[in-house]
């Protein structure tokens, strides 16, 4: 992974017309290719990708809490002076976020994404701060990845984390298959019980070597599908930080 990182300057004000022309050309990157099919499960990063997707839930929790209450104090508080500060602090916590979604994905993701332009101040003051902090575009939109982000953040933690255990506990099943039968009444692994309408009793067991094999080599597949998976999940939160964290 390459050690160079795009310049961000998102907590500077620029007064007047400024216009950092001195990050015109920065643009989003890559700094890691994804490793092939057949290396992706075993590769750090794949799991990197996962360590990102599971940690990123309790980030867009609080990323979304921060959004909803703030932005409903300050809408709700809109026609007096306080509802003004209370927006403007939305749009600075949304770029704080922003801050550490982008430093994020430069370490789990492989992708440096350049921070947007400073916002530009044209009047002085706190007032002047204030009005430049609302008319932030990039600030709203930090906003709108935090609300819109929170679902995509549990449904990729939930999916990565189910295929993950599914994947790896069936792949391994011949190695702990001897528990079923030394510590518990069950043959193997129980795949179902029930008992039918006649009061017949039916149980599957996993436990014939070609069955414990099946298992195994589906989980396999699994594994593998599951690092696809991660990968198709996390290429969503990087375009969703180019186009709403990044300039």
């Amino acid at each position: 992974m390459s050690s160079y990182t795009t310049h961000d300057r998102e907590w500077d004000f620029l007064d007047g017309d400024g216009r950092g022309d001195e990050h015109a050309a920065v643009r989003a990157r890559r700094t890691e290719e994804p490793p092939a099919f057949w290396r992706a499960p075993f590769s750090a990063h794949y799991y990197r990708e996962v360590g990102y997707v599971l940690t990123g839930l309790p980030v867009a929790l609080a990323g979304f809490a921060v959004a909803v209450v703030l932005f409903s104090f300050g809408a709700g508080t809109f026609v007096t002076a306080l509802g003004l500060p209370v927006l403007a602090g939305l749009t600075v916590a949304a770029r704080g976020f922003g801050r550490l979604e982008r430093s994020r994905a430069r370490g789990m993701l492989g992708l440096d994404v350049p921070g947007p332009e400073p916002v530009r101040r044209t009047r002085p003051g706190t007032w002047g701060a204030i009005t430049a902090r609302l008319g932030d575009a990039a600030g709203w939109k930090g906003v709108l990845y935090q609300v819109a982000m929170f679902p995509w953040a549990v449904f990729s933690f939930t999916m990565t984390l189910v295929f993950l255990l599914v994947g790896w506990t069936m792949a391994l099943y011949p190695l702990y298959h001897w528990v079923f039968p030394t510590f518990t009444p069950w043959r193997g692994y129980k795949v179902f019980d029930y008992t039918d309408g006649k009061g017949v009793e039916h149980v599957y067991f996993v436990e014939g070597a070609g069955q414990i094999a099946a298992v195994s080599v589906a989980g396999i597949v699994i594994v593998f599908l599951t690092a696809q998976l991660v990968r198709g999940l996390t290429n969503v939160n990087r375009a969703a930080i180019r186009g709403l964290y990044g300039r």
